[in-house]
């Protein structure tokens, strides 16, 4: 299975995510520093949030075959810039999280503004649209570099 690096805002539901698709009981938890699990990565949201921090994450997709930019429904602004995904030198995908609220659509589309081609559509409480992800992940994994 290709491991996945989840980045995002924070509270926009990384941790819950990696719960759910590690089948374990969705509860809040703070990440304070990478952590990292069988097939997963799941980064501080501070670390997209403050510039200082954000060569942290450069330095860790280098460890992870597949980029996942992160933005719940209910989030009031994105933090990814345009075409940002064309930096990163391995597959960039979207995840919107937190489906049930909001407006998905609105978080799907500054997803693809920042050149993600792929946008999955999860609630990690109830499970919804885990498994593609899952699925994705188990899809050639000896592909790192895939068109994002």
């Amino acid at each position: 299975m290709k491991k996945l690096l989840l980045v995002g805002r924070s509270g926009c539901g990384k941790t819950t995510l990696t719960q759910a698709l590690m089948g374990q009981k969705v509860q809040y938890k703070k990440t304070q520093g990478m952590a990292f699990s069988d097939f997963l990565i799941d980064s501080p949201g501070e670390y997209a949030e403050n510039h200082d921090l954000g060569a942290a994450l450069a330095l860790y997709s280098y460890e992870a075959d597949v980029v996942a930019l992160l933005i719940a429904a209910n989030d009031d602004y994105s933090l990814f810039p345009p075409c940002i995904t064309c930096l990163v030198n391995r597959e960039v995908i979207g995840i919107v999280t937190k489906i049930d609220k909001a407006d998905p659509q609105k978080a799907e589309r500054w997803l693809r503004l920042s050149g993600c081609k792929k946008v999955f559509f999860v609630n990690s409480v109830t499970g919804e649209g885990t498994e593609n992800i899952l699925q994705h992940l188990k899809q050639h994994k000896n592909n790192i570099k895939t068109e994002n």
